[in-house]
């Protein structure tokens, strides 16, 4: 029998015993007195049954217990305190009930004193007598009821509802019966008030319940409150076993299966069916790479690892570092190559499914695609796909590598500044790993692979190296059989993979990295091939991304090509994917909102969803002074009207607005020297800008242009000007002037066809040098257009003013 249950026994076992008397006479004929010293207490208050130790500071009650010890005899009355606990107390701060206690071995040290506490009885302060520290109070005692007094059987049924909740509470928490057993040694469990003070002062309740019960003074009426608070102690504790029974399972479980575990594996071991880890990893490296065809220097440099990886503590940092290199090394793709699909009419197929336009390009690539069957395998290859955001650059590489049925792996440049990224982490740094081609390798699980070098015209540069550098060994087909990735410091062979790179403009490209790749340019796309990529690629896909059914909004021809026109003017058809999915999008609420029968959108009610169009028609300007120019930008192509006019005649200048940059002046300084100085041969006057101020203008000044590509249309600019003489037909023109009057090629010829056509402009002026490139145009772009090309500015002159 445990010492709590032999405690619980002696509560119901012991026989009557005589009760302390009501009077004041205590311990061998000792009177309590009238006047006491008073002690603070603040967790909670001190119970007549109680005896425990009492810890205080020194200042300011030092000087209480002192007085307490010279008395004859050592009592004190302990107050509980109001409240938080605060440095200056004053009378208001105790309440009025307490108990009176004796004093036991008072010691103190270190700005502490302790004492032992031993409860005799309640107290009522009936006045103060000092209001400072040492208190003193006159007090009078309550008088205790001797065994429940009048109700006995009542008394008596509810001590044994607390001795039986006793019962309940004390096996659950240890700590409980030592309590008990200091309580049996001094009181009878057949003293009620005692009983009931000890059930309470062994709760956790909180100081103010505690403080209600010491200030019952009828024997009943505080056992009911103590068997409530028992109850809620019982509920507490049986809690709390539960919780630590639980977390003590579990702990328990989980350190017998460890046991378990450690056991099996040692059985495992000695009956020769199982292996230490590094054993298990030796082998399921040994297993891989049995299915790999190594170099013999990849082999030697690999078999030195597992010899060092054999040798190795399993908890020391070296090993864990071995184990991650011979892993990335076993797992890599060594002589593993999948096979080429290289049948031109399935290559066909696919790049027509999935994209529509782009005839020249996709030439361009089944070309490639013919060279590599003649050859037998495309290796060695670097493509650049060139154009304006949104054309289906990375998703032709996507279609590539789907014609050939190999794998694809695409990874960003953009932004891009550590040479590490490309090259890999040497073997010395913490966290150490093979740069992304590697990783790309890896994932591919094959050796010649697509991998798609996504926007590498926007690699950067910084202290820690240079990407485009670390480039040119991985684009080089001389220099990739051999690419030394500095984790692996191994030589691995990149050229069966075929690398395609996307640029929005090659200016940004080093020039050692652009000569490494072979350049196709996607110029962008034409509205009526925005239409056909609209109906049968983006509408049905922004449809499906919305969950609305094709029954449930329709969309009409019309619709969709003042998308184009209003909302979506670009070269490529990102915004235009964005427009129709913001369509999709207000329709889907509308369908949730209740909307009954198929919402149809055309041109009348397309206001209704995407608002009012963010462009308008391009207007051409016309007028004296006044010519269209065809741009070039990284978003597609675009007319520019110049505009020159005469300011004054008072002295002569020439002043240029609309934010050019300083290729663009140079070439207006060009133009207006070369009108200047041939004005007669153009028939104007020769006087005219001897003392005139001209000022040339290219509107939508917030716009930054520049180029020498408008060279020719500012010097018509002026000379029509200087002639008073209007162009009297739309036409536009672009190409560079030099000093001599000689006209030279320029670039972008497909995108300047394209924005000419949405303007509405068919009559075109294009150096002679640029003839093969309009001749290679697709015919649906060259359809309707009537092309000059010139050779001199004198060329121009005839074209623009017939009539001279």
């Amino acid at each position: 029998m445990s010492d709590s249950e032999e405690s619980i026994e002696s509560l119901t076992e012991e026989g009557q015993k005589e009760s302390r008397t009501s009077d004041l006479m205590v311990h061998g004929g000792r009177t309590l007195p009238k006047m006491i010293h008073i002690l603070p207490v603040f967790e909670r208050p001190f119970f007549p049954a109680q005896a425990f130790p009492i810890l205080m500071d020194e200042e300011p009650w030092l000087e209480t217990v002192e007085q307490i010890g010279t008395a004859k005899e050592h009592f004190a009355g302990l107050l509980l305190v109001k409240g938080e606990p605060t440095e200056d107390l004053t009378p208001d701060n105790f309440y009025d009930i307490g108990s009176v206690v004796e004093l036991h071995h008072p010691g103190h040290s270190s700005g502490k004193m302790q004492f032992i506490a031993e409860g005799i009885r309640r107290f009522t302060v009936v006045r103060w007598i000092s209001t400072a520290p040492p208190y003193r109070a006159i007090v009078e005692y309550a008088p205790e009821e001797k065994n429940g007094s009048s109700q006995p059987d009542e008394v008596k049924a509810y001590a044994m509802a607390i001795i039986n909740a006793l019962k309940d509470i004390v096996p659950l928490n240890p700590l409980y019966s030592e309590e008990l057993k200091y309580f049996l040694n001094r009181f009878s469990p057949n003293d009620p008030s005692p009983l009931a003070d000890f059930a309470a002062a062994l709760t956790s309740a909180d100081k103010e319940e505690l403080q209600q019960v010491l200030e019952l003074f009828p024997v009943i009426e505080r056992m009911q409150k103590v068997l409530v608070l028992l109850k809620n102690e019982l509920e507490v504790a049986k809690l709390q076993n539960q919780i630590r029974k639980k977390v003590e399972d579990k702990m328990s479980d989980q350190q017998r299966k460890f046991f378990l575990r450690e056991q099996l594996k040692e059985i495992q071991k000695e009956l020769g069916i199982a292996k230490d880890d590094r054993t298990a990893e030796l082998e399921r490296f040994e297993q891989r790479l049995k299915k790999l065809t190594l170099s013999e220097e990849s082999q030697i440099r690999i078999d030195e690892e597992m010899q060092k990886l054999s040798i190795l503590e399993t908890g020391s940092p070296e090993y864990s570092v071995t184990r991650n290199y011979l892993d990335w090394v076993t797992n890599l793709p060594w002589g593993i190559t999948s096979k080429d699909r290289l049948n031109l009419r399935h290559a066909r197929k696919v790049l027509d499914g999935d994209h529509d336009g782009l005839d020249d390009v996709k030439e361009r690539i089944l070309e490639f695609l013919a060279v590599g069957k003649l050859k037998g395998e495309i290796s060695g290859s670097i493509l650049l796909l060139v154009g304006p955001p949104g054309v289906g650059k990375t998703s032709i590489g996507r279609s590539i590598a789907s014609a050939l049925e190999r794998k694809f792996y695409r990874f960003s440049l953009g932004g891009m500044r550590d040479e590490a990224e490309i090259k890999g982490h040497r073997r010395t740094y913490i966290g150490a790993m093979p740069g992304k081609i590697i990783q790309a390798i890896k994932d591919a699980k094959t050796q010649n692979p697509v991998i798609m070098l996504d926007e590498i015209d926007k690699i950067g540069a910084s202290y820690q190296g240079d990407p485009a550098s670390a480039l040119l060994e991985v684009l080089d087909p001389e220099q990739n059989s051999t690419f030394l990735d500095h984790y692996l410091d191994l030589r691995f062979d990149l050229s069966k993979a075929l690398f395609i790179c996307t640029a929005n403009q090659i200016d940004t490209i080093p020039g050692p990295l652009l000569d490494r790749m072979e350049v196709i340019r996607l110029s962008g796309y034409i509205a009526a091939e925005k239409m056909l990529i609209a109906k049968n690629h983006l509408w049905p896909r922004q449809l499906e991304r919305n969950g609305v059914r094709p029954a449930q909004l329709k969309i009409s021809d019309p619709a969709i090509k003042e998308i184009i026109d209003g909302y979506a003017r670009e070269a490529g058809v990102r915004n235009l994917e964005k427009q129709l999915g913001k369509i999709a999008r207000k329709a889907a609420k509308k369908i949730v909102d209740g909307k009954k029968g198929p919402m149809r959108v055309g041109p009348r009610n397309l206001s209704d969803f995407l608002g009012k169009p963010s462009f308008t028609k391009e207007k051409n300007l016309s007028g004296i002074g006044v010519v269209t120019g065809l741009a070039w930008t990284s978003m597609g192509g675009a007319t520019l009207s110049i505009e020159s006019t005469l300011v004054h005649t008072k002295n002569r200048g020439f002043k240029l607005t609309g934010q050019m940059g300083e290729v663009m002046k140079e070439s207006a300084d060009i133009a207006y020297s070369f009108v200047v100085a041939n004005l007669v041969r153009f028939k104007g006057s020769a006087e005219f800008f001897d003392d005139a101020f001209i000022h040339l203008h290219i509107p939508e000044g917030a716009t930054p242009k520049d180029g020498p590509s408008a060279g020719i249309t500012m010097a018509i600019s002026l000379l029509s000007l200087a002639r008073k003489e209007r162009i009297r037909r739309p036409l536009a023109m672009t190409g560079e002037l030099t000093l001599t009057g000689h006209i030279f090629p320029i670039g972008g010829l497909r995108e300047k066809v394209i924005a000419a056509r949405r303007t509405g402009i068919f009559e075109l002026i294009f150096p002679d040098a640029n003839r093969g490139d309009f001749e290679e145009l697709p015919d649906h772009i060259r359809e309707g257009v009537t092309p000059h090309f010139v050779k001199h500015f004198k060329d121009a002159v005839a074209i623009v003013f017939p009539e001279s």
